[in-house]
């Protein structure tokens, strides 16, 4: 039993390493470290770069010609609005690290009606949902709709303090649960959700655009608690 609960811990020892020591795994000529999560270039625009992405500019279709993987592409839609237009990626390697990752497109509330309009079909997800997928013919106007917004889930749990290790001090630190909080990076156009119970969630969008990852959190803050 100790050799066992000894193999489980090198394991996890092994994933956590790389959050700590960049240099691990560095070979000559080859730079392992570009692309990382915490890797975030800020321009005086309000713009940022991520993952090699400047975002609000980069298509979608220059993205995976860099990434050399195709997603899986759909409106992610609830009752009553026209959605979003997302490609998603089950697993992508960012540097060395493995994750799930979101890229959310600019596309206009008319683009996202049509294409729900021609999509071969939808199907429900939690609750009630919509996952609408494109039909073939929109695939390549997907493509060249530039990136809005990233979201990527690591494979491996992070803490708290490791997040801040790699990512520096937050600009506010807002709890929203018991288990959730949210690390927020006005300057840098970062939200970092940390759950004690469940997977970590950085969401990348332009500095400028900070106020769409805050005002929902705002207006959360801002419901009357009815148990009290």
């Amino acid at each position: 039993m100790k050799k066992v609960f000894l193999i489980l811990g090198l394991i996890v020892l092994a994933l956590l390493l790389p959050f700590f020591f960049t240099d691990v795994g560095r070979h000559e000529g080859a730079d392992h470290n570009a692309g990382l999560p915490w890797q975030i270039e800020v321009d005086g625009t309000g713009s940022s770069q991520v993952f090699g992405v400047v975002l609000g500019r980069d298509r979608l279709g220059d993205m995976l010609s860099v990434l050399g993987a195709e997603p899986e592409l759909a409106i992610i839609a609830a009752p009553g609005e026209a959605g979003s237009l997302e490609a998603y990626f089950s697993e992508l390697r960012l540097g060395f690290v493995l994750a799930k990752v979101v890229l959310t497109l600019e596309a206009t509330p008319e683009m996202l009606v049509a294409m729900a309009e021609r999509a071969p079909k939808a199907e429900y997800m939690e609750s009630s949902t919509r996952k609408i997928r494109l039909a073939p013919d929109d695939r390549a106007l997907a493509e060249s709709l530039p990136v809005q917004a990233i979201s990527v889930i690591p494979t491996v749990n992070l803490d708290e303090a490791t997040l801040i290790e790699r990512f520096g001090t937050p600009g506010e630190r807002l709890p929203v649960s018991p288990e959730r909080v949210h690390l927020l990076y006005a300057d840098k156009g970062l939200d970092i959700v940390v759950d004690a119970q469940g997977k970590e969630l950085l969401q990348y969008v332009p500095p400028r655009d900070f106020a769409r990852l805050r005002e929902p959190l705002r207006q959360a803050e801002s419901v009357p608690d009815a148990t009290r």
